[in-house]
């Protein structure tokens, strides 16, 4: 099954069980054959939203249709779409729709449809993706890391704040000192670990070093790899995740490649992030 497909499923499965109390983010990922984290980050680049968001809106987008078109009483809607009180479900339903569920009744405003998501295959490629692929021996990433968890995108807040952090006390600096590999750059390393921990990730901040590991900093082996490495050329963030996209809309349905499973990284090098000519790399292990 290509990944398109694989990512179809997993969509039509949320979809199929939206008023389960039992729909989670692991069963989800499994329709498609990838971890949570895999498939909460391909679904976030392609859609620009969190797989949670987009279930809190279609639910939200169906209940007010059963206040449109049936008699229900509000509780009993907001326990069907996972609410546990009138008043949780009506300050969500307010926050999307601008209005309350009594008021939906009386027809007295606008509401906001989200519609079920569709994958469908376009045209792309004319803008060119500058690409290498390399084979690299197992290396030392010394720095530190976080665990997060991939429930309701709590990665995809705190890795930023983490880089703030970093950037802020200086061991940024500490890091660039220790930097003895051929990737003179800062690392940023996710580590799956749905093996012993599902729905969880290491997150690194590092540098190819294999200097002795200083107090207050950690170790990471990154096996030896076969990757794909991508060049971003422009300010951050957008610039790479404008590469993201690209490489899970168009690199890989056109290559016959697969992800490896193993830690990827996002190569920072020196310079300045915001700048539009700013140069860094994504580099994902494949086999």
């Amino acid at each position: 099954m290509g990944w398109v497909e694989s990512l179809q499923k997993a969509i039509d499965y949320m979809e199929d069980h939206l008023t389960d109390s039992s729909l989670s983010i692991e069963n989800i990922a499994k329709q498609a054959n990838v971890s949570e984290f895999h498939f909460q980050r391909i679904f976030s680049i392609l859609t620009d939203i969190s797989t949670g968001e987009y279930i809190r809106r279609r639910r939200l987008t169906l209940a007010a249709q059963e206040l449109l078109n049936t008699n229900s009483k509000v509780i009993d809607i907001a326990l069907k779409y996972g609410y546990e009180t009138p008043e949780a479900f009506t300050k969500a339903f307010r926050r999307q729709h601008g209005m309350t569920p009594s008021q939906v009744r009386t027809h007295s405003g606008m509401l906001r449809s989200y519609n079920r998501l569709m994958i469908q295959v376009s045209l792309k490629g004319a803008e060119p993706m500058n690409y290498k692929i390399i084979e690299k021996e197992s290396f030392q990433a010394v720095g530190v890391k976080r665990e997060f968890s991939c429930v309701n995108g709590e990665n995809l807040r705190g890795i930023p704040k983490m880089w703030e952090d970093v950037n802020t006390d200086g061991t940024d600096n500490q890091l660039i000192e220790l930097n003895t590999g051929e990737l003179k750059a800062l690392l940023g390393i996710c580590v799956d670990k749905r093996c012993q921990h599902p729905g969880l990730i290491d997150y690194w901040i590092a540098a190819d070093s294999a200097r002795d590991v200083p107090d207050g900093l950690s170790a990471l082996e990154i096996p030896a790899s076969k990757w794909a490495v991508f060049e971003v050329h422009g300010a951050m963030p957008d610039a790479i995740q404008k590469v993201w996209k690209q490489i899970f809309t168009e690199w890989f349905p056109s290559n016959p490649y697969e992800h490896a499973g193993t830690p990827e990284m996002e190569v920072y090098f020196s310079g300045d992030p915001g700048s539009p000519d700013y140069y860094s790399e994504i580099w994902i292990p494949i086999k």
